[in-house]
């Protein structure tokens, strides 16, 4: 049974750094491409971004590109939402997601079958 674990989230100032991590069970991360979704009440869920299984393909909305950096640990089989200058509209649940070799897009949302319970992000302006 693969199971993902976010951890790191918290309240901080706008243009600070945070960093998440999603650790992985039942499964190696190298086997699996992991996203990062969030959500924010009352509104939909958001890619973020994601990397691929091969460990070399990363893609990111827009709105994080250049701020938001996705990595992963082979050894300690976690991946990482690296965050930085962040903004008060960067405020929601994050969760990671992981999905087994498939042809979907990184984005899409919907291909990701392992989900973890989400971790709190709140960006004070």
């Amino acid at each position: 049974q693969v199971q993902l674990a976010e951890s790191g989230g918290g309240l901080v100032q706008a243009g600070d750094s945070l960093r998440l991590s999603c650790a992985v069970s039942g499964r190696a991360v190298s086997t699996i491409s992991v996203a990062w979704i969030r959500q924010v009440p009352d509104k939909g869920r958001e890619f973020v971004g994601a990397i691929h299984w091969n460990g070399r393909t990363t893609n990111y909305a827009d709105s994080v590109q250049g701020r938001f950096t996705i990595s992963r640990d082979n050894a300690e089989n976690t991946a990482y939402l690296q965050m930085s200058n962040l903004k008060p509209e960067d405020t929601a649940v994050y969760y990671c997601a992981g999905r087994a070799h498939g042809a979907y897009l990184l984005s899409s949302i919907e291909s990701y079958t392992y989900w973890g319970q989400g971790t709190q992000v709140i960006v004070s302006s």
